[in-house]
């Protein structure tokens, strides 16, 4: 299988493009040749990145017949999965954001500290740039250099206005009660920015609920599916690149399974957003899984080319379009994809270990090319105006159902679809639906 453009790291094209801009400044046909070359490369790669085999697939027919009896045979196992288990929203509760880089910030510093009340705090500093009753949802994790942080996010309804703080977890901050308190990030003047300090008041609690069992269920069955037990790469991988023969649908099939497993001892980070190597690095494992039988890999990888989860040194918007998400070769399985997609999409307090987490933006486009989005659609809408569902998940709904809707190239439907997005809204709770900016069609 071979790619219309090479699985290579293309960043150091870009370096030696300065060279062709000198030379075709100095000759008008050289300009016209490269702009040419450049416009009909964009064009083909835009197109699609693997070449399909004759089934319209990016897996061959053989391929796609082992998928299919892998998954039919698997059948009994889901059905013994523990599709009841309970599962919580995240934490999340109703904020005031502030910002102060004028004058008396290292009062206002100390005044946070002495947990002033928000209402004193707003008449002391009239300056300070507040946003009301927000949606904030936290998190925890370890960093780089393993320390517990706590991760407090302000949800961003608008994509224009983002706003976090981040704490390391001395004395468990993460459970602790934070009614009627403050979460504050403090910054010294430099010769970059100003003195400033910005902070949460948190009105309440946080708190989670129960997911409705519909939810869970799909949630459970997302995590039998894709099987969290088992891990896409070893452990202790090496940065570099492994090689596909061009043979190697012809090699004996201890020969494929070593393969597989120098894949999956190799991590592929991307040197630049037009380093295609990563996304071929995760065909490469998902065809060597499917030939070899190993289900949980291969739908790791190829959920991983769905959701584009690599690692880039950097990465543009420029080249999101043509990193396709593939979900026809899903559909072509007998497996609900409706219930896969919506399971990784949902934000949970507790889930399984491994669990797969979907990018709502691209699991957005990936419906918009399913042959199931009307019911994709029915059900995110409900979703969206489920008073039963926490609020983050709701959100996230909205957001998802936005993405869909905005890679469809129908116009017309479109437009249909903003005005049943726009019906949903309005079952949200007040403090959200009236902050939320509908693009207009």
């Amino acid at each position: 299988m071979k790619q219309l453009i090479p699985a290579i790291n293309t960043c150091s094209r870009n370096r030696g493009m300065h060279h062709l801009k000198v030379a075709a400044f100095i000759n008008v046909h050289a300009i016209i040749f490269l702009v040419s070359t450049l416009f009909l490369s964009i064009h083909v790669y835009g197109q699609t990145e693997f070449v399909t085999y004759k089934n319209g697939l990016i897996y061959s027919e053989k391929t796609m017949g082992k998928l299919a009896h892998i998954v039919d045979s698997l059948n009994l196992k889901y059905k013994v999965c523990d599709f009841n288990k309970s599962y919580n929203s995240k934490l999340q509760t109703i904020a005031h954001t502030l910002k102060l880089d004028t004058t008396n910030v290292a009062q206002a510093k100390k005044d946070i500290e002495n947990n002033i009340s928000f209402k004193d705090f707003i008449l002391k500093y009239p300056n300070a740039i507040v946003n009301s009753n927000v949606l904030v949802v936290k998190y925890k994790y370890k960093n780089y250099r393993g320390n517990d942080i706590v991760e407090f996010n302000k949800v961003d309804l608008n994509g224009d206005d983002s706003f976090q703080i981040s704490k390391n977890n001395n004395d468990n901050l993460y459970q602790q009660p934070l009614k009627n308190s403050w979460v504050f990030s403090y910054h010294k003047k430099t010769n970059y920015s100003k003195e400033s300090i910005t902070a949460f008041y948190f009105t309440e609690d946080f708190s989670a609920i129960s997911l409705p069992l519909k939810y869970a269920r799909q949630i459970g069955y997302s995590d039998c599916l894709i099987d969290t037990a088992t891990a896409k790469f070893k452990d202790n991988l090496k940065t570099g690149w492994v090689d596909l023969p061009n043979n190697w649908e012809n090699l004996p099939e201890l020969t494929k399974r070593s393969l597989l497993e120098e894949m999956r001892s190799t991590k592929v980070v991307g040197g630049c957003s037009m380093d295609s190597r990563p996304r071929t690095h995760a065909v490469n494992i998902a065809m060597l899984s499917a030939e070899t039988t190993n289900w949980e890999v291969f739908l790791k990888s190829h959920l991983d080319i769905m959701n584009d989860r690599f690692d880039r040194v950097s990465d543009g918007s420029y080249a999101y379009a043509q990193r396709q998400t593939y979900i026809k070769e899903l559909e072509e399985l007998n497996i609900n994809v409706v219930d896969l997609l919506v399971g990784i999409s949902l934000r949970v307090e507790n889930p399984a270990s491994n669990h797969y987490y979907g990018s709502i933006g691209r699991l957005g486009r990936a419906i918009s090319e399913s042959t199931s989005k009307e019911e994709f659609k029915a059900q995110i809408l409900y979703m969206i105006e489920d008073e039963n569902l926490d609020h983050y998940n709701r959100v996230l709904a909205y957001f998802l159902f936005a993405s869909y809707n905005n890679y469809l190239t129908n116009k017309k439907e479109q437009t249909m679809n903003a005005k049943l997005l726009a019906g949903s809204i309005k079952t949200l709770p007040a403090y959200l639906k009236e902050n939320i900016k509908l693009k207009e069609e």
